[in-house]
Formats: structure tokens, sequence, C-alpha cells
């Protein structure tokens, strides 16, 4: 993942630090903070700095072996290799769960199982953070993954199939996207408190806040 993010457009990058700034936001200096799909450890610093504890959750171990490089300082990250709707920890021990960057999508689980998953793990009055594209930022997100494909990180896009927020390569990776009305279908019935809003005009983020 890393050499996506190095192929990005100042554009792409304006997205990627916007959606880490609204996530301080919700920070509070003696929160522990769980980072679901948390790659290589890109945004981990940046949490690590604001609270007390932070846990970065993949199924790459090489993702994670390189964040153990890039974090070998940070003395408050702790790194797991778990599935995402099947997580190791006990119920209510986060304030604060991140899935952002489109994971909810980009996992390819079943996402109301994810939601399920992670409101167990965040306490009461914490808050779950899902993020995904906004329909705006479709000419741009469509850029970043044909350079992607140009570097060889994807398969050639097929644009017979690409349109309404999915990408489709032929190499048979596809990425789909969550709009405002999904995350309202997908958090129905939840005892939670919903809330869902527009970030830089390239991002859906559905914040939830367990009852």
């Amino acid at each position: 993942m890393k050499r996506a993010y190095d192929v990005a457009t100042p554009r792409v990058r304006q997205y990627l630090d916007a959606e880490v700034e609204h996530v301080l936001k919700f920070i509070s200096p003696g929160d522990v903070v769980l980072e679901l799909g948390c790659g290589y450890g890109r945004i981990l610093p940046a949490l690590a700095a604001k609270t007390r504890g932070v846990v970065g959750l993949d199924t790459s171990w090489a993702s994670l072996e390189l964040a153990r490089e890039t974090l070998a300082d940070a003395c408050n990250v702790r790194l797991t290799a778990a599935d995402a709707v099947e997580l190791p920890f006990e119920d209510a021990v986060f304030d604060l769960v991140v899935c952002i960057q489109n994971g909810i999508s980009a996992f390819h689980v079943n996402q109301r199982a994810l939601i399920d998953e992670t409101i167990r793990v965040t306490k009461t009055g914490g808050t779950a953070l899902f993020s995904s594209y906004s329909d705006e930022f479709w000419e741009d997100r469509l850029e970043w993954f044909e350079l992607q494909a140009g570097a060889g990180l994807l398969g050639e896009i097929d644009y017979e199939k690409t349109s309404d927020g999915t990408i489709v390569c032929k190499d048979g990776f596809t990425a789909t996207t969550v709009d405002a009305s999904e995350f309202r279908a997908l958090t129905a019935g939840l005892d939670a408190d919903t809330n869902i809003t527009e970030v830089d005009g390239s991002s859906v983020f559905c914040e939830i806040t367990p009852s």
C-alpha cells in the first residue's frame, strides 16, 4: 500500500490528510484507540501523538512488519494481526475505533458484521468512525487508480465495467464505495447514535456512538 500513496496526486494527498484531521478531532489525551486496517502504519503516529494508547490491526504480516519498523520509537502503539470481523478484544474496551479510507469496502467482508463487531469493542459514549468516498471525488479517485495501474500496483482498469463509484480492474480487483444512504441502511437498528457527514468534498464519514 505504501507505493499507492507514493503515486498519489496532490488532491489525493489532500483527501488523505483531511481524513486524518477529521479523525483527530475525536481523540482525547486519555483515550485508547483501535485502527482497523492499519497497513504499514501510515496514520498511527498521528493517533499515538494525541492519545494514551493505540492498537493497529491488519491481516497482512508484511504490512505489520513494516509498521513495526516505522513505529520503533512509539511506546504507546501495539500491532495485532487479526480479522476485523473477529476482533480479539473484550467488549467495550476502546474509546475510538477507526476504519477509514474506504476500509468498510476494501476489506471485502460483510459490512454489517464489520460494524456490529466494531460497536462491540467500542465503549458506551465512545465513537466508531467509518469513511468511504464522496461522489464528488470520483474523477480524482479514478485518476489515482489509473496511476496505480500504470505503476503495476493494480490491473488495467476495465472502463466498460467502471462507473457509479465502482472501479473494476481486468485482474479481478474491484473497489466499491458506501454512500450516505447505504451507511444509514447499514446502521439501522443499532443501539447507537449515528451521524453522517461529508469531509473535504472527498469523504463520507459515518460516525457511530454506542448508547
